[in-house]
């Protein structure tokens, strides 16, 4: 199978579309592709030197200070769901002592948290909790 030459020389990395279609001046004065991508800045991240180390680190704390609060979180709840009296929250699905809970009218018990975010909306519920 023959090869054109304009095909040859759109693949190489010195191409640039003139006025043939192919290389303009022989290759000697077209930009590489890798060069051509690299000025390119379109939909592009930061480049990394750009950012500072500082606010890397900061970020890099956040997150491990988020993570930590979670896990936090999440071993909490599992202690207080290993409770008898415990349920979960209809709307976050925490664990709560049923003392902590409030059973609302639609069917399903909010901690103090989510129900002072509900306020005097309200939400119907698909699945409903049975009243303890």
């Amino acid at each position: 199978m023959p090869f054109n030459l304009r095909e040859i020389s759109a693949l190489s990395n010195n191409y640039t579309a003139g006025p043939e279609g192919g290389t303009a001046n022989n290759g000697s004065a077209s930009l590489s592709r890798r060069e051509m991508r690299a000025s390119n800045m379109t939909g592009a991240l930061p480049n990394l030197g750009t950012l500072s180390s500082e606010r890397i680190h900061t970020g890099t704390q956040d997150f491990e200070q988020m993570l930590q609060s979670l896990h936090d979180l999440f071993e909490h709840d599992r202690q207080v769901a290993s409770q008898p009296d415990a349920t979960r929250c209809g709307i976050c699905y925490l664990h709560y002592h049923l003392s902590e809970l409030h059973y609302q009218d639609e069917g399903f018990y909010t901690c103090s948290n989510c129900a002072h975010s509900l306020g005097q909306q309200h939400l119907p519920m698909i699945r409903k909790q049975q009243k303890l």
